[in-house]
């Protein structure tokens, strides 16, 4: 967020510390809340992947079955996706987030009573609808408050929010599975859906008060630092609107939103994997203790974040995305194949899968610097959450598949293999979609 706009390229000119002066403002006033609204989001979306190291065996569930349950949340998610975002630009962020938090907050806390594959089906499905539109509608709200040449560095922090997730899933869910465990005759997984499900229903209601719509609302903001700001973000939506027709129907029309669907897809399907499976990874690895486990995912999740922020910052510095892009995807690809060497060192196999966590996670914000330069105005509401919707389909494919291969194989090589591909091909594809000069801020 450290790069400066030309005063004078608006009407009155402010100098260029007073913009960056501003920024700060703006970034430290919203974006450290919505961090941590995010971050409670996604471990609430993740934290199966540590609780089914009791879950199956307490209710009699196959891996299959985990599987399933965790691609139906993406069914609901994707079902509401854009209709979610749309909402958000015609009802403003606070209702939709506060809606969002709330209904997902209840949802999650509900897993703690699944007694049955059924009951794990209809929650998951419904946290899916539920938390629908939360990302794209933070990525939708971001376009109000920064202009382009400063959104990517932004967007960056939520993406390192994942691994964040993982890194307190790993610190928190193992401790809660195995020291509540019996308390009140409940299972410990009981108790880890409780206790994580509850901040978001507070940040829910946090929401309403500290959160506004629009910068004309902010009165933490002067006058002047409102018309400037609305000015900048305008301009920048002026340049990018030339790639769109500010219509839903003209996203709908533009191939290059399937481009970018298809390399989110590839994306989220390589992530997923390593939020839903990670666990279960490192237990393969050799480790059986729930809380060892847990802790040992914090190391590639922690490296990830901070890994991610570097990668990130460099390609916004250098204003480089393809070349970036084509090198994270290309190296978490051969990072995932050599997970199937099955290496007899534990630290060598966990060096591996951090680095696989590096690479992958830092794709994700590069990815999205480049097609919210092509999405602006009227599109832009519909057409991030049709990329976003389409592409996180894979959460509805990759948790299934896998769950399908190692039930039917007892490993996940195949799968691995087929994620490296996937990521491999992804990486070609933005290089050859999209021309240089366009994926350069």
């Amino acid at each position: 967020m450290h790069h400066s706009l030309d005063g004078n390229a608006i009407g009155h000119a402010v100098p260029v510390a007073s913009d960056d002066s501003m920024f700060r403002k703006v970034a430290w006033r919203i974006v450290p809340f919505l961090f941590l609204c995010y971050v409670v989001s996604f471990l609430d979306r993740i934290n199966i992947g540590f609780a089914q190291l009791q879950m199956k065996h307490d209710l009699g569930f196959s891996d299959a079955m985990y599987g399933l349950g965790a691609a139906v949340f993406y069914v609901g998610y994707v079902l509401c996706e854009v209709p979610s975002n749309v909402l958000l630009a015609k009802y403003g962020a606070r209702k939709t987030f506060m809606r969002i938090m709330l209904l997902w907050g209840i949802a999650s806390m509900c897993m703690m009573f699944v007694s049955k594959p059924a009951h794990f089906y209809v929650l998951r499905f419904m946290l899916g609808v539920f938390e629908a539109g939360f990302f794209p509608g933070i990525v939708l709200y971001l376009t109000y408050w920064f202009p382009a040449s400063r959104r990517a560095a932004v967007i960056s922090v939520f993406f390192a929010g994942v691994a964040v997730a993982g890194v307190l899933g790993g610190l928190f869910s193992g401790w809660i599975m195995r020291d509540m465990s019996g308390v009140l005759s409940l299972f410990g997984w009981q108790w880890m859906f409780a206790i994580e499900g509850a901040p978001a229903v507070i940040l829910g209601l946090l929401t309403w008060r500290y959160l506004v719509d629009k910068p004309h609302d902010a009165n933490w903001l002067t006058q002047a630092e409102k018309e400037r700001l609305v000015a900048l973000c305008a301009q920048g939506q002026a340049k990018d609107s030339k790639h769109d027709g500010r219509s839903f129907a003209a996203a709908l029309l533009n191939p290059r939103v399937y481009l970018f669907a298809f390399i989110y897809f590839s994306l989220t399907c390589a992530s997923l994997t390593l939020n839903f499976w990670m666990p279960l990874m490192i237990r393969d690895f050799g480790v059986q203790d729930v809380m060892a486990v847990s802790l040992y995912t914090v190391v590639p999740n922690a490296i990830g974040a901070v890994g991610l922020i570097l990668i990130a910052r460099r390609s916004d510095r250098t204003g480089e995305r393809r070349k970036h892009f084509a090198f994270c995807t290309v190296g978490g690809g051969l990072a995932l194949a050599a997970l199937t060497l099955h290496l007899s060192s534990f630290p060598a196999m966990l060096a591996i899968l951090s680095l696989a966590a590096v690479l992958i996670f830092a794709a994700l914000p590069i990815f999205w610097a480049v097609p919210t330069s092509y999405l602006s105005g009227k599109a832009a509401a519909s057409g991030i959450a049709l990329i976003s919707s389409i592409g996180i389909t894979s959460g509805i494919v990759s948790p299934w598949v896998i769950g399908q291969i190692r039930t039917t194989t007892g490993s996940m090589d195949l799968a691995v293999y087929l994620l490296a591909a996937l990521l491999v091909v992804s990486g070609v594809a933005l290089m050859v979609g999209v021309k240089g000069e366009s994926a350069r801020r």
